[in-house]
């Protein structure tokens, strides 16, 4: 039986170099959730303009369920300016006060988190009061979900004590290695190690599995009982990286909450993110055959 999995947030435009893409993390994580066998759900708010109607098309294109997309009145869609830097990294910069920042705490919201196997959700649309005040009535009405925080960073918007909220509030935490310096000074955690840090911070907030995604390097993590486990990079040829932290993360959740082990569904997962660094864009269609195809046939760094 497919298992639910609720996105809470931003549906955005990611306006790149070449063109527009439909964006946006818990989109992201909804398509590859799908793809993979589960029943994703995406729970955000656009406005009522050229980009949200766009976007609802879009949504319908990708198989996404608008559902539980809210329409806003007054506010607009959201927007992503895209850039790459050196290292082929993706670079962010955000519009704001737009419609995902007002998600309404509605009584379909409330059935969807209830019901969810999974209630997923990331820093960006707690910058503001309706959008941060839905989710944290929603992790409160959803003690069964496994609550997975997405602790992505962006630039004009960081708060401690949010971020302190949510990771008080979370089972399962994922963090980018290129993030770690900045969340430990915030955070005021000393660490010498990634170990060190992995096992700080799920001390410190009582999370039961934190993670580190190291990009080509593969990933770290730390669980309370089972301990700190890891999983190489592969020897891959990068398009571009933009999903492949969902892709991790949905690739993890398929595994994971159908009960296979920790370790299994890390492996799953960091396998299912290097092949998403494979293809162009967020959304390029792969399964769960072709994961474990790329994982029989692509080396993985000793």
């Amino acid at each position: 039986m497919a298992k639910k999995i609720v996105a809470f947030g931003e549906i955005v435009w990611d306006i790149l170099p070449n063109g527009k893409v439909l964006g946006g993390t818990p989109s992201n994580l909804v398509f590859r959730c799908n793809s993979l066998g589960e029943e994703g759900h995406l729970l955000s708010r656009i406005g009522d303009d050229e980009l949200g109607h766009a976007a609802l098309k879009q949504l319908e294109t990708l198989n996404i369920s608008d559902k539980n997309v809210q329409m806003d009145f007054e506010f607009p869609t959201g927007e992503v300016q895209v850039t790459f830097d050196e290292n082929g990294e993706s670079q962010y910069k955000v519009k704001e006060d737009v419609a995902f920042d007002h998600i309404e705490f509605s009584p379909e919201a409330l059935k969807l988190a209830r019901e969810a196997d999974c209630l997923f959700f990331g820093l960006l649309p707690q910058r503001y009061g309706l959008s941060k005040n839905t989710i944290r009535e929603l992790i409160k009405e959803s003690p069964d979900s496994l609550h997975f925080f997405d602790l992505k960073l962006f630039e004009h918007f960081f708060d401690v004590k949010v971020v302190t909220q949510l990771l008080n509030s979370a089972d399962v935490v994922r963090i980018k290695e290129k993030e770690i310096d900045f969340l430990a000074n915030e955070l005021n955690i000393s660490f010498d190690s990634h170990d060190d840090f992995l096992k700080k911070v799920s001390e410190q907030y009582q999370i039961d599995l934190v993670i580190i995604t190291l990009g080509k390097n593969g990933i770290k993590a730390y669980h309370r009982v089972e301990g700190l486990m890891s999983d190489a990079g592969y020897f891959v040829e990068m398009v571009d990286n933009v999903g492949s932290g969902m892709a991790f993360s949905a690739g993890f959740l398929h595994y994971y909450l159908n009960g296979n082990s920790l370790i299994d569904s890390l492996r799953f997962g960091n396998a299912a993110g290097a092949l998403n660094t494979t293809l162009r864009g967020a959304t390029a269609y792969f399964n769960k055959k072709d994961v474990l195809q790329f994982m029989k046939s692509t080396k993985q760094f000793s």
